[in-house]
């Protein structure tokens, strides 16, 4: 020992006792306060699909490498993180003596190489990962930054550590083969022993180094267990446990279907629920399950979710990056009273008495001020400047249109989705506080069985002009009726989709399908009032359509629908098992296409144009339907041009989430957004796959073509927006 080594010797070992002991403890801090929310019990099994799922999403960074260059660079900076850590271990070692290694593996050189191509690598990745996000920094105005409302202080902090720890690792081995005590080929510490020939010899720096590497680490150990907020570090021991726990086991994105309301970690009966005893959607923090509150531990601020959010890219206040942030630090000020035992009854009480209140707020004032924040409710002040009012704003959560792109973007499995929407059902169900529009919507529904409040008898229009009776049930299905045609209210109703109803039923017609419809027995599937966070009428509505298909469908065991609508999609064959009715629902376009691959449908007189095609949240990332449409657009003999946002990543057209029955009010609206994107392809016709997507891009286009065109601008008088079964109609009926 040197005696350098007596001094920093024992600090090393004393900061790594405190620093392991406060992250420890602040892991135990963490664990207890996620037990405060509901109970979820469906979360832990099957145990092997859950433990595969978590790792192929980890290691596999299946969700990260999405994005390229920034997935590969932080995935070998994630690897660094564990791989590195026997490198402390020698580390704290040879601040007692410079000549520690760890035994036998200290002197492999396999082993020496490996720690070498890792130290490299892992500094190249927070590099890359620094760049990015200085270049993507909010300070630039010309761009939408992703990083926006992240904390950048915490980022800076955890990018200097990790680089400077890699550092560390090469000065160490870089003094050791200065010495000469290096115990690995120059094979094995290529850039370690580069850096040795150019740094002096002296064995005290090895120890020096050493210490330097501790503090580091365990400074940033104390740091974050200090910050139970600081997403940005803690989400690479929770990332893991959010994954495992993710609402699929299969691995698949929590989109699709909706969590159903739960209470008290169970599926909420509305017939038999109690208002003294149940909760209905969420209504303060502590209604969230432990899984919501893990959801909010464990955002990393990346803002992928942001980035994607058609609301934000259009200028509106929800991000729902910066909504998961504000109920995390909402939650972890106001646990401290949770765990007291605060909180208020079923009937607005109290829990604690009054002495224990008062004790409370003397003891903890910023928790009890947090504590009588409502969850969602406008922004106030008090003469303090201290935040006394909701949240969340009612604006941000009503912006939402239930796109998806934020979870489908999430590289740990946050369910952004499902917490905006209990949060709504609790809005509506027991507040009664929604947006205006939203009331005719309810009323419409629940007295016409449909959005539009049109009169049942003109569920049939579209069928009027048609050169074939098209079938109808009155009973049961015909045993030559292979498939029930599900029109849905927009296909029944909206003048525009008509139009894609009456083209699918027509070639249905000529491959010889055999099809019938319920006619005037159908009615809404829901799927407004849900997203709508009207749980009850989703319930009512849904279980008479179930009883009206099951009914049509009598005794069959293959229960096949046909529909064009992909939220009907989305409902009837995501949502409805729940509720007794279990089919085999297809989109349009799937059976389409196959009916082409069949040569069922032949395109005669290829129509030759440029077209661009809009995915439908509802089909594509809610369903992952994304080929069949494209194939039949080239069937049609169309020249396909992709939109820059597309697949995956596509841009709402803003009629998801209810949002159809509501009115934009700020920045620019998201139908015009899109369809300036779809103008930009040059494209001469823009393909659909969903009536509201239809009804969307045609107001969008009809908005830009009634406007005056820029000087040498060009002419889109001619575009126009189909569905693309219309296109496939036109290319079998040889028409152009």
């Amino acid at each position: 020992m040197t005696a350098t080594s007596w001094v920093t010797g024992p600090l090393a070992s004393i900061l790594i006792v405190v620093g392991f002991g406060l992250l420890g403890r602040a892991a135990v801090q963490i664990y207890r306060t996620l037990k405060l929310g509901q109970p979820d019990p469906h979360r832990a099994g099957p145990v092997l699909a859950r433990l595969t799922t978590m790792t192929k999403e980890s290691l596999g960074h299946t969700r990260m490498l999405k994005w390229g260059v920034v997935g590969a660079a932080h995935w070998f900076v994630m690897v660094g993180f564990g791989a590195l850590i026997l490198t402390l271990v020698q580390a704290v070692g040879q601040t007692w003596n410079y000549r520690f290694e760890i035994p036998w593996l200290g002197h492999q050189a396999w082993y020496g190489l490996f720690v070498e191509f890792i130290a490299l690598t892992t500094l190249i990745g927070i590099g890359v990962l620094i760049v990015i996000r200085q270049r993507a920094h909010p300070r630039r105005a010309e761009r939408k930054s992703r990083f926006a409302g992240s904390n950048f202080h915490f980022a800076y902090f955890v990018e200097f550590i990790i680089g400077s720890i890699a550092i560390c690792i090469f000065l160490i081995r870089g003094f050791e083969s200065s010495v000469g005590i290096l115990p690995f080929p120059t094979w094995a510490a290529p850039i370690s022993t580069a850096l040795g020939s150019v740094l002096p010899a002296w064995p005290a720096a090895i120890g020096i180094v050493a210490f330097v590497k501790v503090v580091l680490s365990m400074v940033w150990a104390i740091v974050i267990a200090r910050n139970l907020t600081m997403g940005v570090a803690w989400h690479r021991f929770l990332a893991f446990f959010n994954i495992y726990f993710k609402r699929e086991d299969s691995g698949r994105t929590a989109l699709g279907a909706l969590r159903p309301m739960m209470s008290n970690g169970e599926v909420l009966n509305l017939e038999e629920a109690d208002p003294e005893v149940d909760t209905f959607g969420v209504g303060k923090v502590e209604d969230f399950t432990w899984k919501g509150w893990l959801d909010f531990s464990t955002c990393t601020e990346c803002g992928r979710c942001q980035s994607q959010c058609p609301a934000w890219n259009t200028a509106k206040p929800l991000s729902p990056k910066l909504l998961v942030l504000s109920l995390r630090d909402h939650a972890y000020a106001k646990a401290p009273y949770l765990a007291a035992g605060g909180g208020l009854t079923a009937d607005g009480e109290e829990k604690l008495s009054e002495a224990d209140l008062a004790a409370f707020a003397h003891a903890d004032p910023l928790a009890m001020l947090e504590a009588g924040r409502p969850l969602v409710g406008p922004q106030e002040t008090d003469e303090l400047g201290r935040e006394i009012g909701g949240i969340i704003d009612p604006e941000v959560l009503w912006d939402c249109t239930s796109c998806g792109a934020c979870v489908e973007q999430c590289p740990v499995d946050i369910e952004h989705v499902d917490h905006i929407i209990d949060m709504r059902r609790y809005q509506v169900m027991i507040e009664s506080e929604f947006p205006s529009e939203l009331g005719g919507l309810f009323r419409n529904l629940e007295n016409k069985g449909n959005p539009w409040g049109q009169n049942d008898r003109d569920r049939m229009v579209w069928a009027k002009h048609l050169d074939f009776e098209v079938p109808v049930v009155t009973d049961t299905l015909d045993p030559d009726h292979e498939y029930l045609f599900w029109v849905g209210c927009a296909g029944a109703f909206d003048d525009r989709a008509r139009k894609t109803t009456a083209a699918v039923a027509e070639l249905l017609h000529l491959a010889a399908v055999g099809f019938a419809v319920l006619g005037n027995g159908e009615t809404c599937t829901g799927d407004p009032a849900r997203r709508a966070g009207n749980e009850f009428l989703f319930q009512t509505l849904a279980q008479g359509t179930v009883e009206n298909i099951n009914g049509a469908f009598g005794d069959r065991t293959t229960r096949k629908i046909v529909v064009t609508c992909p939220h009907c999609f989305n409902t009837l064959s995501n949502e409805y098992g729940d509720l007794g009715g279990h089919y085999e629902v297809i989109h349009h376009t799937q059976l389409l296409n196959r009916l082409v691959r069949e040569k069922r449908l032949v395109t005669v007189a290829p129509v030759g144009r440029d077209v661009t095609y809009h995915d439908p949240c509802y089909l594509g990332r809610h369903n992952k339907v994304y080929t069949p449409p494209r194939e039949l657009i080239e069937a049609s003999g169309m020249t396909l041009k992709e939109m820059p946002r597309n697949a995956s990543r596509s841009m709402c057209c803003g009629a998801g989430g209810a949002r159809m029955w509501m009115e934009e009010k700020t920045g620019k609206r998201i139908n015009l957004d899109r369809t300036d994107e779809a103008l930009s392809t040059g494209a001469e016709q823009i393909a659909v796959g969903c009536p509201f997507c239809k009804v969307m891009m045609t107001d969008g286009l009809t908005a830009r073509q009634n406007e005056a065109p820029a000087d040498g601008g060009r002419d889109i008088s001619g575009v126009e927006v189909l569905d693309v079964a219309q296109m496939l109609l036109a290319g079998v009926k040889g028409r152009n």
